[in-house]
């Protein structure tokens, strides 16, 4: 990590394919001695990842084009242009989904980092072993304190 001021420019930072989206991580743990690090998410319609809950981590998501549904164990909700979702440390299951029919962009920071070592992994495994990508997932989950739940969870949820 160097302490210098850094100034990342649009088309900076690594791309990686997530969740059905383009996701551009701008600030990496590797930068912030691991304190943090900060994530664009562009999410297609139809995008977003399946719910799941993790733990040693809290993020939060600002939306800066688009709107996106957020569901938790406390209900569903639509956030759009300049509204902030907290997810707090180990604050339970939650997804979100781009429900209509535009482009959502996302800008999603994560204390302390570790998501971003995550995605890159998920990214890598997706082009190296896309036939083994349930079990990959499930592997990287396990290793990065994520556990995965089913599609529908929130809709059977109680």
């Amino acid at each position: 990590m160097e302490n210098k001021v850094q100034i990342v420019g649009k088309n900076q930072g690594k791309q990686l394919k997530i969740a059905g989206g383009n996701y551009r991580i701008i600030v990496s743990g590797d930068d912030t001695d691991r304190q943090y690090s900060i994530i664009e998410m562009n999410v297609p319609p139809g995008g977003g990842p399946n719910p799941h809950r993790h733990q040693g981590f809290e993020e939060t998501f600002f939306v800066l084009e688009g709107e996106v549904e957020f569901s938790s164990e406390d209900g569903k909700s639509t956030a759009t242009v300049g509204d902030l979702i907290r997810i707090p440390l180990n604050g339970g299951a939650h997804c979100f989904k781009n429900k209509s029919d535009k482009p959502a962009k996302l800008l999603c920071t994560v204390v302390p980092s570790g998501l971003d070592e995550f995605f890159e992994k998920a990214d890598q495994a997706a082009k190296d072993e896309p036939e083994n990508m349930a079990a990959r997932m499930k592997e990287l989950s396990e290793t990065y304190g994520q556990q995965l739940l089913p599609p529908d969870y929130f809709d059977t949820a109680k």
